[in-house]
């Protein structure tokens, strides 16, 4: 282990309604290392926008010892949240967040997290990782955001994970960097955590586990509709990059999905366009637009078809 005189300090920023498992996953290895080491090694502090606790996903209040105002100097922070963290206003918020990377504190988004520090404007630049589910509605809020598919990516001062049980993985590897692999392995090991992953580990399970499906021309097809949702191909096209004829891919798709291939792309589409409704702020016609649909006319016509409620329905829900 290196030998630090002073812990080092930690905040991290509850935004309400943030994800219970994730903050846990963050920072209990880190409250573990200061156990197995016997000593302080981090010191840790829950930090709210201005009560005394913040109120996680569960409902549950998580106390905080301090808030923006009284937080003290830092040496990293990591910003964790959850729900819908595209509604989340707050200009002191933003400004604290803007502050502290102007003092060269290490910055960390975890689970829904990434997304106030895009909203705060201290990520341009750097290569960022955000929770899948706020991933599409991300690339399209701040199109100019280096979103990779990854656990976690660490990118000089900026700390970004996508929440779950990933902060395991990324704590590991901080405190490897901290005090070296094996005391890392030991924190690890508290935690039955012995399959630690690498950064670029996949988020999700592949297609084949998602679908049911080894046939390698739906798994290619499948593959395909997902990166041309804004800008749907002919199913000509599908099927020749899948490299089968158009009427292969439709009996596979029967056979394999149970539906055609038009139906499967189009219900692709609807709920990439229902996720845009809940946690983006465009409207409902750029979000008609991004999923493809030629008129917002057509997609509140496709969309209430599919769920039984409209477009605008579910945006005022949201």
């Amino acid at each position: 282990m290196r030998n630090f005189d002073d812990p080092i300090k930690i905040g991290f920023l509850l935004i309400p309604g943030f994800a219970l498992m994730s903050y846990a996953s963050a920072i209990e290895p880190l409250r573990a290392a200061n156990h197995i080491a016997g000593k302080e090694l981090y010191s840790l502090s829950n930090i709210s926008i201005e009560d005394d606790s913040s109120a996680c996903s569960t409902g549950h209040e998580i106390s905080c010892n301090v808030n923006i105002d009284t937080a003290k100097s830092l040496d990293f922070l990591f910003v964790c949240a959850g729900g819908n963290p595209f509604s989340f206003q707050s200009r002191k918020v933003f400004t604290w967040l803007r502050s502290l990377a102007a003092a060269g504190v290490t910055l960390g988004g975890v689970s829904g997290g990434p997304v106030i520090l895009a909203k705060a404007n201290v990520i341009s630049g750097h290569r960022v990782t955000v929770h899948w589910e706020h991933e599409e509605a991300m690339g399209e809020t701040f199109p100019n955001a280096m979103i990779e598919h990854a656990l976690y990516i660490f990118d000089r001062k900026r700390i970004t994970c996508a929440g779950g049980v990933a902060p395991l993985d990324m704590m590991h590897a901080l405190i490897a960097e901290h005090h070296g692999a094996a005391f890392a392995k030991k924190v690890s090991d508290w935690f039955l955590h012995t399959a630690v992953r690498p950064p670029g580990a996949a988020q999700r399970m592949g297609i084949a586990e998602t679908y049911g499906t080894a046939n390698p021309a739906i798994l290619h097809a499948i593959e395909y509709m997902q990166n041309q949702i804004g800008s749907p191909p002919p199913l000509r096209k599908i099927a020749n990059y899948a490299g089968i004829s158009e009427r292969q891919l439709g009996r596979l798709f029967k056979e394999e999905i149970g539906e055609s291939a038009a139906l499967f792309f189009r219900k692709m589409r609807l709920n990439y366009a229902a996720r845009l409704l809940r946690q983006s702020t465009m409207s409902v016609t750029e979000i008609g637009y991004a999923a493809g649909f030629s008129s917002g006319a057509h997609f509140s016509k496709c969309f209430s078809a599919e769920f039984s409620k409209s477009p605008i329905r579910v945006r005022k829900k949201a």
